[in-house]
């Protein structure tokens, strides 16, 4: 009779419990028990939910015992790794079985904490002059690279939402986990350019900060219940929007915005990302034949078939930013040859020759450009820095 005893009593309190949260031996015992009792005496179960959990043991599976030597210490966990890790262990293992805990996995957990975090660090160092009420970009006149990553974002919010309502929280580590690695690895490392070498207030790069702060904004409030420390922490490092309070732990978790939600430009980034692999693998073969070094010593000669010519076309400067090379032209029509592998979905997509970039390379930006000596005032960099330097006030 507990749940009379604590809930019924009590004016703070309600009736009946929201959960029932016990080790899954409970299921003949409390849980069973305040149900018979509630049943019997209300009409009705004392919980609305009930949920149950396995019990920690090693990494052979072993029960931890202090005769075997195995037990792990959940304060030994946090002097070496950290309070944050510890939480994250409890968010990545499937809690309805048996729950392992071992170094090896710990330290695997340390790592997927420091990929988080650094990409967190990433998005705040970048947004160190960016004022989200006086700079941001509308979503109209964002670049498409960046309307894509919301489109991303959105998704993912969307699932970690869900996770939340629905305990997965191992679905949410790993998500969360997954999608910080692949934007280091493709968004975040092809948008340096924009950030480093754009003008300050230029559309280019005030896109790329309007993007990643709208990301980091709500990364932060939806990984707060499992980072609790490192969200606070970073909160309270970035400008925050008018009536945001002092702690993430006052807000709210955000929802999905529908309006940032576009399938049409998915797809049709789908079969422009479909190209950069293609090109990818020809700058491969360039390094390994010592036709170039790095790939902005490159340019690329794109041949695309008759139903892509359209899609590279429009995006010549975008193939470039995402192949990372200096410079993206197009060349004659390409016929589809049986035994190549430039097939999307069953259609012939595209052909790339990979060439050595005209000019020098430009000191500020790296690529290489014709331009580079133009200027005389700037004889070693090329005409976008120029422009750039121009912009920011630089003579």
């Amino acid at each position: 009779m507990s749940q009379a005893a604590v809930l019924k009593v009590r004016p703070d309190q309600h009736w009946p419990a929201e959960m029932y949260l016990e080790g899954s031996d409970q299921h003949r015992g409390w849980f069973h028990s305040s149900l018979l009792a509630a049943v019997g005496t209300a009409g009705r179960a004392p919980y609305k939910q009930v949920l149950t959990h396995g019990f920690v043991v090693d990494g052979q599976g072993r029960k931890m015992s202090k005769s075997v030597g195995n037990v792990i210490v959940p304060q030994e966990v946090m002097d070496r790794y950290g309070a944050e890790v510890l939480r994250l262990w409890v968010a990545a293992v499937n809690y309805r079985d048996d729950v392992p805990i071992s170094d090896a996995f710990l330290r695997d957990l340390a790592e997927g904490y420091r990929r988080i975090r650094n990409t967190c660090r990433f998005l705040l160092g970048n947004l160190y002059d960016f004022d989200p009420a006086a700079d941001a970009v509308p979503i109209t006149q964002m670049l498409a690279l960046d309307r894509l990553i919301l489109h991303q974002f959105q998704m993912l919010t969307e699932r970690l939402l869900s996770a939340y309502e629905t305990y997965e929280f191992q679905g949410l580590y790993h998500s969360l986990l997954n999608f910080c690695v692949d934007l280091s690895a493709f968004y975040l490392d092809v948008i340096k350019d924009r950030l480093y070498t754009t003008a300050p207030a230029s559309r280019a790069r005030r896109s790329a900060q309007t993007a990643i702060y709208e990301i980091m904004h709500s990364l932060l409030r939806l990984m707060a219940p499992v980072l609790s420390f490192t969200a606070d922490e970073l909160w309270g490092c970035m400008r925050r929007r008018a009536g945001d309070p002092p702690s993430v732990h006052l807000t709210q978790f955000p929802s999905v915005r529908r309006e940032l939600v576009d399938f049409a430009l998915v797809n049709r980034w789908e079969r422009l990302l479909f190209v950069r692999d293609v090109a990818l693998k020809r700058l491969e073969e360039a390094r390994q034949q010592k036709l170039i070094g790095s790939a902005q010593e490159a340019m690329l000669e794109m041949r695309p078939a008759p139903p892509y010519m359209e899609l590279v076309e429009s995006h010549l400067e975008d193939l470039a930013t995402i192949c990372k090379v200096s410079l993206v032209t197009i060349g004659s029509p390409w016929e589809y040859a049986e035994g190549t592998e430039a097939l999307y979905a069953g259609v012939a997509a595209v052909a790339v020759t990979v060439r050595r970039a005209p000019g020098r390379k430009c000191e500020r930006c790296w690529n290489f450009r014709e331009s580079v000596g133009q200027d005389g005032r700037h004889p070693t960099i090329c005409h976008r820095c120029v422009a750039a330097l121009a912009e920011a006030g630089v003579r």
